[in-house]
């Protein structure tokens, strides 16, 4: 109620707490995953894991679509849950070139879309474009921890949608300047939990080089040493980024328009 509330008084407001599936909305799913929907009703999912993720909602564990998967990283809590999403549904997978040779081989199938950092693949009408994330990367196994290559952010890109930057997991860089002119993202999701990522002023110069639309923090709550709450990165931001940061609550669907959210 909170966040609501903070969203009246900048203008900002959100859909129904669960949006129709025909409307094309943004869900934050607890720690780094994410679920869009597009206008066609397809739904993507972006580092999925959900199953074992204490902050997922009970009835938001199991999807009961999934046509496309974004992987930043190959940590448990960034792929989880791809191995029985390409065994129900056969979805399309996006990520750098090593990860997807990596879970390719842990599950043994999968429609695999590879990639690498800085490039642009379109699947099936959706853009993605891999960026630079400072983190580190590795896909469990049962002989151990496999390469997978270097952890990514992602930009998506859907038609008749504000374009959507994931940061996955990373540290603030200058490099976001230069994603800001070649992209310029409406939508940045960014992560503010620290320890492990940005913490929260880190977060704020980060969004200070994005200029998006509209911000939306993760990675916090999830477990105990990560930030409880968004109120850090909120005071960090600058008065006029401050206007434009939406905090969810986690199961919380966001409509998803060309301009952004509303």
């Amino acid at each position: 109620m909170a966040a609501r509330r903070a969203l009246k008084s900048t203008g900002i407001h959100l859909g129904k707490d669960e949006c129709d599936a025909m409307t094309p909305s943004i869900t934050w799913l607890g720690h780094a995953a994410f679920r869009l929907v597009l206008s066609d009703q397809r739904v993507i999912l972006i580092d999925p894991w959900l199953t074992e993720n204490p902050a997922c909602p009970p009835d938001l564990k199991k999807p009961d679509r999934c046509d496309m998967i974004v992987c930043t990283h190959g940590h448990p809590d960034h792929v989880d849950d791809v191995p029985a999403l390409v065994e129900a549904f056969d979805p399309f997978v996006v990520a750098n070139y090593d990860l997807c040779m990596a879970l390719q081989n842990v599950i043994g199938k999968g429609r695999f879309e590879w990639m690498n950092t800085g490039g642009t693949h379109t699947v099936e009408g959706v853009t993605f474009t891999l960026t630079k994330a400072f983190h580190s990367s590795g896909v469990y196994s049962p002989n151990g921890p496999v390469y997978g290559g270097m952890p990514n952010g992602v930009v998506v890109e859907a038609p008749g949608l504000a374009s959507v930057y994931h940061a996955g997991d990373t540290a603030v860089f200058g490099d976001m300047k230069i994603l800001a002119q070649l992209m310029a993202p409406k939508i940045c999701i960014l992560p503010i939990g620290d320890r492990f990522t940005m913490g929260a002023r880190s977060a704020a110069l980060a969004a200070e080089m994005l200029q998006p639309t509209v911000i939306i923090p993760c990675h916090y709550k999830t477990f105990p040493f990560l930030a409880q709450s968004p109120d850090a990165f909120r005071d960090a931001l600058s008065p006029t980024l401050r206007t434009r940061l939406i905090t969810p609550d986690v199961g919380q669907s966001l409509k998803w328009t060309a301009q952004g959210l509303a």
